[in-house]
């Protein structure tokens, strides 16, 4: 994904590119086949953050896949220009073949691995990091900057409720309980119309044909009306409660599942197992340093854009430039400029350096004779005007910091707002919603009962799931599975 934003920064012109024409340009950075970097690609442009897509770019909703490559176009987010990108503050190395630069990690100032959330298994360590919500993860970024506690919790894409009692902060052992969104739309009719996060419409439906199959609930037929939205129409049997069926579809079916997360990053070459709390911290401290660098670099510019304007303003209202035509060599030229320049740069904040004489005896005369020195004094005054605003805000970081992401919220966060509704799930017995599916017989004569003695006594509709308790004639008792 980093080689695929690098090489989509080196081809950003504002319009959009075919898909095709970004894997091939990817390829350059990552020597493992077009397949594997078109569907990183796919994956990045359906989280709908770093990627403005075009085209058919498949459905998280029902699993379809996105179109070819070739049908399909990209380009950059505004959002992803704005955060992932500086390539003065990137470290880089050199591609697998040397012929190319590549970002060793890309300087993002936002705690992007929260919000797209990642998943993946490689040599016998796995990482599930859940995506979580855009705006809530700013607001928790600077609760953290002004010493203020947070929480944040899982938000996805696909919408549903989520019970996060026992997330235990994204750690291994926590558990998340996610369902989808069921309501009646009358008495014989319920409409699914948001489904669990890893679920498609697919095998929710699969799923419930099963249980019906299976005796667990009894439906009459489903209907699949899923476009951009989601609607799943559930029709059901004569004579069975809409209630009890909703419960028994969160029981029995893939409308309600348990998503364990494995928070597992990597740090300097090190795998670790760290709460999501703690990676938005690190993840915050980390977008401070990154704007602080900025900053001092943009300080650095200044410096030196300060040093080389009152330089020339000394060398051309001095007229430091006559020495030139008295030289009779180059090395004679720097020396008198040098000499020339003595008397007056005692206020510079640096000294005079030899690229500074070069510059100097190549300004051309044309712009000696224009020179006017009330539009230096402007010029040098706007760039200590910057100055002392840039060391104002190195000075004050955190303050600095907290600007920055409020207007990072300002900008796109009206984008992103929560999906998935966070619910305390009440625990539902699966015996109570359970229907009679199974028969009970008993020839209570020779001391049987059982389901398949169906030319026996009939006794009672029971589920195949309840428990049976037989008392014997001696006063015992036993608890026994139907």
């Amino acid at each position: 994904q980093r080689r695929i934003l690098h090489s989509m920064r080196r081809m950003e012109d504002g319009r959009y590119n075919k898909v095709a024409n970004i894997i091939g340009h990817t390829m350059q950075f990552h020597p493992h086949g077009d397949a594997s970097i078109g569907d990183a690609l796919v994956q990045l442009g359906q989280k709908e953050l770093l990627i403005d897509a075009q085209g058919n770019w498949g459905n998280i909703l029902t699993g379809d896949s996105a179109a070819a490559p070739r049908y399909i176009e990209a380009r950059l987010s505004k959002f992803a220009l704005e955060v992932v990108f500086n390539p003065k503050t990137t470290q880089w190395k050199a591609s697998y073949d040397g012929r190319n630069k590549e970002p060793i990690a890309l300087p993002v100032k936002f705690p992007l691995l929260l919000a797209q959330g990642v998943e993946g298994i490689a040599v016998g360590l796995a990482t599930k990091i859940l995506p979580h919500n855009f705006n809530e993860l700013i607001d928790a970024s600077i609760a953290h900057l002004r010493n203020q506690d947070f929480e944040i919790y899982p938000d996805f894409p696909t919408g549903g409720y989520a019970d996060c009692s026992k997330y235990k902060e994204g750690l291994r052992g926590g558990q998340v309980k996610v369902r989808a969104k069921i309501s009646k739309l009358d008495n014989k009719t319920l409409v699914i119309s948001e489904v669990p996060y890893g679920k498609t419409t697919g095998s929710l439906i699969d799923s419930i044909i099963k249980a019906n199959d299976q005796g667990k609930i009894k439906i009459k037929k489903i209907d699949d009306n899923t476009s951009s939205c989601v609607e799943i129409l559930v029709h059901l049997a004569p004579g069975v409660s809409s209630d009890e069926t909703i419960d028994a579809l969160y029981v029995f079916t893939d409308c309600e599942i348990s998503i364990s997360p494995n928070a597992c990053v990597i740090i300097d070459h090190k795998p670790y197992f760290m709460s999501v709390k703690e990676m938005l911290k690190r993840c915050t401290e980390s977008t401070v340093e990154i704007l602080r660098q900025e900053l001092q670099i943009r300080m650095n510019e200044l410096e030196d854009d300060w040093h080389k304007v009152s330089l020339e303003k000394i060398f051309i209202l001095n007229k430091v430039y006559l020495v030139i035509e008295e030289s009779k060599s180059e090395d004679e030229m720097y020396k008198r400029i040098d000499d020339g320049l003595k008397p007056f740069v005692k206020n510079l904040r640096r000294p005079v350096v030899q690229d500074d004489l070069v510059r100097l005896a190549n300004i051309p005369i044309k712009r000696i004779s224009r020179y006017s020195s009330f539009e230096a004094d402007n010029h040098i005054k706007g760039i200590e005007d910057e100055m002392k605003e840039v060391q104002g805000n190195i000075d004050t970081i955190i303050d600095y910091t907290i600007k920055y992401f409020q207007h990072i919220k300002e900008k796109y966060g009206k984008d992103h707002t929560r999906k998935t509704e966070l619910r305390n799930f009440e625990v539902i017995d699966a015996t109570e919603v359970a229907i009679a599916n199974t028969k009970m017989y008993g020839n209570l004569a020779d001391g049987f009962i059982g389901t398949s003695l169906k030319k026996e006594e009939f006794l009672f509709d029971c589920s195949d799931i309840d428990d049976l308790i037989v008392f014997l004639e001696n006063g015992k008792y036993y608890v026994t599975k139907v």
